[in-house]
């Protein structure tokens, strides 16, 4: 598996996996959990992953779906 992006907005990750599911690609969201547990903060941000054979297609498909909302996504960052 690898990290598609983290981020702490769960419309974000809605959305993402609604225009990843198109494409047939399935997201798994690491430390939904623990960013449950943290309370309002927001301070542990969720994992997005994706498996390796679909992560280049799911980060072009991001970043094309993005490009449509003028960048508006809300906010992310990607892995170092």
């Amino acid at each position: 598996m690898k990290e598609l992006l983290r981020t702490n907005d769960p419309v974000l990750i809605s959305w993402l996996s609604a225009v990843l599911a198109e494409a047939d690609i399935e997201i798994i969201v690491f430390d939904s959990h623990t960013s449950i547990l943290e309370g309002s903060a927001n301070a542990i941000r969720r994992r997005v992953m994706v498996i390796d054979d679909d992560f280049d297609e799911a980060r072009r498909l991001f970043e094309e779906a993005k490009s449509e909302l003028d960048g508006d996504v809300g906010a992310y960052e990607y892995p170092e």
